[in-house]
């Protein structure tokens, strides 16, 4: 039998499971996203991914303030679904939401549950050196990503990789995971318990990035500084900054790409740099090379090329923010 299915989200993660679904004998009634932002400049900020995915295929869009207001929730109820599906929409569904649908609502969330329950599940886990991630699909219930686990996959976790780029290669590992989901609620009942309920003493937390969790402490090993790198990527960007010139305001450089390097650490102390063509900065447990930076107003480069415009002798200093 054919579902009637409203699916919500608003970022990219959700597009390959939702696109799935549009392709499926079942029937996606309504796409429930975040409204847009106010617009700030003529251009404006790009329309989210799950918006334009939606314009795409002429799929009506629903996006009131919070799902949980009275008249939303009656909107669903208008609609009648039997499934809620949701991924990376932004709002926590209360009871009323939930059981607008006949079979209640599933969710597709970026880690192995009940590990990083919260807003930023992917870059936790980088920024954790964690070697081994995973998306988990639940039977959601008004707690946040706390309900019963419909169906889990892993994966190792690759040398180099980004946030942006595990979060993608996640999203398509979920998309078999959601439809799977699906069947099994087909066939419910809707009384029999379903699922494997989450150990609720394995729980960690996920919030969501702050700028201000971005600047890089150079007192941290190599491999922590690593991890910071990638997993602040592609938002807010790990960055650094260092005094130029006497007198002038420091220059923020955001750092994109490091590698672990051996060399001369003699006197050197977590920040300063070996005075060396390539530019090279002392951690917490020895030297770290800046391959790919992008200082402040400008266009992205090597730190060997930003390195010759400005002759740092060994012993200059990168830093952290004084008010970070």
């Amino acid at each position: 039998m054919a579902l009637k299915i409203i699916v919500m989200g608003t970022g990219p993660f959700a597009v390959p499971s939702f696109e799935a679904l549009r392709r499926s004998e079942d029937t996606i009634i309504a796409v429930v996203t975040k409204p847009e932002p106010p617009v700030k400049s003529r251009k404006g900020p790009p329309p989210a991914p799950v918006r334009t995915w939606a314009n795409e295929h002429s799929l009506p869009i629903f996006d009131p303030v919070s799902i949980n207001e009275d008249a939303a929730v009656e909107q669903l109820q208008l609609w009648s679904p039997d499934l809620l599906v949701v991924c990376d929409y932004g709002h926590i569904l209360k009871p009323a939401a939930l059981e607008s649908a006949r079979l209640g609502g599933i969710n597709l969330h970026g880690s192995l549950l009940p590990a990083y329950r919260g807003a930023a599940p992917v870059q936790r886990a980088l920024l954790s050196g964690d070697p081994i991630t995973g998306v988990s699909v639940i039977h959601m219930t008004p707690r946040l990503d706390g309900g019963p686990i419909l169906a889990k996959a892993t994966t190792e976790i690759q040398p180099g990789e980004t946030s942006g780029e595990l979060e993608e290669r996640l999203s398509s590992l979920g998309v078999d995971l959601v439809v799977d989901s699906i069947e099994t609620l087909r066939h419910w009942d809707g009384e029999t318990a379903i699922g494997e309920t989450q150990d609720a003493t394995k729980v960690t937390r996920a919030p969501r990035l702050h700028k201000r969790e971005a600047h890089i402490d150079w007192g941290w090993d190599r491999s922590k500084i690593d991890c910071h790198v990638r997993g602040m990527q592609p938002w807010p960007i790990a960055y650094t900054e260092i005094q130029l010139r006497q007198g002038k305001p420091p220059q923020r450089i955001a750092v994109l790409r490091v590698s672990p390097v051996e060399g001369d650490v003699a006197e050197l102390q977590p920040g300063q740099v070996t005075g060396d063509q390539e530019l090279i900065v002392c951690c917490g447990d020895g030297l770290l090379r800046l391959d790919e930076i992008r200082p402040a107003g400008k266009n992205q480069m090597s730190g060997e090329q930003w390195l010759r415009g400005h002759q740092l002798k060994r012993g200059s200093t990168f830093s952290a923010p004084i008010d970070s």
